[in-house]
């Protein structure tokens, strides 16, 4: 005798439950920085991934293409910073529209652009973009690394910053 399995109940998804689904996951975050014509600009991501290693590619999503995406969008390079625990006003700071940024306060140094105690920073050019919904994948191929100090990783989970520890 065959023992018929019951069919499990139909799902739906909704962006509700697509968000509060990865609110639970814990990311790593990073900002992603250009300078431009018009002055430096930036953001925080938390979808940043290692595509691959030779050639060495990256990649992040923006969810807009207006103000601080649309600029890193047309800029002929960007970095992606890796930050540490001690970096959570900073992502605060770049996640906020109209908050300070690119400050002396904040470890910023010019001419280049770059953070100072940055955990490491990717030097690269956006070799892609992909439509994904009403968010782009950027895919971007790295031409340096710069190696900061060791230090405990900033991630992102339930809509905070924190540390591993």
């Amino acid at each position: 005798m065959t023992e018929t399995v019951p069919a499990a109940p139909a799902r739906t998804t909704t962006t509700e439950d697509f968000k509060a689904g990865f609110r639970h996951h814990a990311a790593g975050v990073a900002l992603v920085v250009a300078d431009t014509p018009a002055g430096p600009v930036g953001l925080t991501v938390s979808s940043l991934a290692s595509v691959s290693a030779d050639p060495p590619m990256l990649s992040f999503s923006v969810a807009s293409t207006r103000g601080s995406a649309r600029a890193l969008l047309q800029a002929p390079a960007l970095d992606v910073v890796l930050l540490s625990a001690a970096h959570a006003p900073l992502a605060a700071a770049f996640a906020t529209p109209g908050a300070p940024r690119f400050t002396a306060e904040q470890g910023w140094l010019r001419f280049p652009l770059r953070l100072a105690d940055a955990r490491a920073t990717f030097h690269g050019r956006i070799a892609e973009t992909v439509a994904a919904g009403d968010s782009r994948l950027v895919l971007v191929e790295v031409t340096g690394v710069d190696l900061g100090e060791p230090a405990e990783p900033l991630v992102y989970v339930d809509r905070a910053y924190r540390t591993l520890v």
